[in-house]
């Protein structure tokens, strides 16, 4: 039998929530059995009916999620990222119109996270079987990332060197100021200057 601790130390070990905020949400919780009653329902419901898109990776009650068969989607233009709030984030802009590919984290060594631990297996079958002219990888900006976009870009080269790849730019953003910058951000922007 689990008591109100248990559930405060449960909630505490979601990203973004601290013992504080654990113990506000459990008292919210259990004062508003209604409300609680609800999200039990629908966490148990999701829980045990999502699974990830056959193509893609991303979460959804589908083989193939609703990207992937969406036939104004461009199935020459792929973009690879990291978790599917990467691609949430890409989709927001409205900018891209191709189809992703979600490898489910980055390139860790110092934490045990190598390679095979990523969709990179599933990637490689796609690149095989499907089309593509373009690929985009959309990595985080991090050493993690770094390191996975230059793992994917050896790989996409070696499967089909006719693939064109592109990363996301990176650099000072909109309204931000030269004097702010840090060096390494400036740097990047420097790099990655665009000619007119």
């Amino acid at each position: 039998m689990f008591d109100i601790n248990d559930l405060i130390t449960a909630l505490s070990k979601l990203p973004g929530i601290g013992k504080k905020s654990a113990s506000r949400l459990t008292f919210f919780l259990l004062k508003n059995k209604d409300i609680s009653g609800n999200l039990l329902t629908i966490l148990s419901d999701v829980i045990i009916n999502i699974k990830q898109c056959e193509l893609c990776g991303q979460y959804t009650i589908k083989n193939i999620c609703d990207l992937c068969s969406n036939e104004k989607r461009n199935k020459n233009k792929l973009c690879i990222v990291e978790e599917q709030n990467d691609m949430n984030a890409i989709e927001e802009t409205g900018s891209f119109d191709g189809i992703y590919h979600i490898l489910m984290g980055a390139i860790n060594p110092l934490s045990g996270f190598g390679p095979e631990k990523l969709k990179i297996n599933e990637l490689k079958s796609r690149i095989t079987k499907e089309s593509f002219s373009e690929i985009l990888i959309a990595t985080n900006p991090t050493i993690e990332g770094e390191a996975t976009f230059l793992y994917l870009k050896n790989i996409i080269n070696s499967l089909s060197p006719s693939i064109k790849i592109s990363k996301l730019a990176t650099g000072i953003p909109m309204g931000g100021s030269l004097e702010y910058s840090d060096k390494l951000t400036l740097t990047k922007a420097i790099l990655t200057k665009q000619y007119l």
